[in-house]
């Protein structure tokens, strides 16, 4: 397998994970409703629309919890836009999986919806990321092992912090050597001694 199509492996798009198609809900409706359709859907979010069909919010089990149990009020006389996160933050299909999750790790979200050409034709879920990351690490692993890094987990050396052995001098990467502990400097000096 050439080189070019594993570096086209690891990179995986939101298009490739994205839930699709989106269960959206008007902006006027009752918010139980948003609850009916998560738990026949078995969805941990619905999109609000306004009149026009554009995509104005999101309303989360935490936006239900917090804004509409939390206060006590009826669900049924609150509308989808009194308790909706709003504006929905968004990603294009051809975004890459790991600026999706930068994303949502900055603004410290755990969904993106994905418009293409103005509309909504997505969700992604912080889970749909974690769901693929396995995957992504392990082709990344998988690369550097074909790149010729063939350590195996065994004689994998873990630095050390301390002083070394050697020259005293503290060290976040000591090395054992010989049974003692050596710092980078003193192991290339050792290393030009040979």
């Amino acid at each position: 397998m050439a080189m070019s199509e594993l570096g086209l492996r690891t990179k995986m798009f939101v298009k490739d994970v994205m839930s699709s198609p989106v269960v959206t809900m008007d902006e006027n409706e009752a918010s139980n409703k948003a609850a009916v359709a998560m738990d026949r859907e078995d969805l941990g979010a619905i999109i609000v629309t306004n009149q026009a069909g554009k995509s104005i919010g999101i309303i989360t089990e935490r936006d239900l919890v917090i804004r509409v149990l939390a206060k006590n009020l009826k669900p049924d006389a609150v509308k989808a836009k009194e308790i909706m996160t709003t504006p929905l933050v968004t990603i294009e299909p051809d975004a890459t999986i790991t600026e999706a999750a930068r994303r949502m790790n900055r603004l410290d979200i755990r969904r993106l919806g994905v418009i293409y050409k103005g509309n909504l034709v997505g969700i992604l879920s912080s889970k749909d990321v974690l769901g693929v990351m396995p995957e992504l690490i392990e082709t990344i692993l998988e690369r550097s092992r074909i790149e010729g890094d063939a350590r195996t987990e065994e004689n994998e050396e873990v630095p050390l912090s301390g002083y070394c052995d050697r020259c005293s001098v503290y060290s976040e990467s000591l090395k054992e050597r010989n049974g003692q502990n050596i710092c980078d400097e003193c192991r290339i000096e050792l290393e030009q001694e040979k």
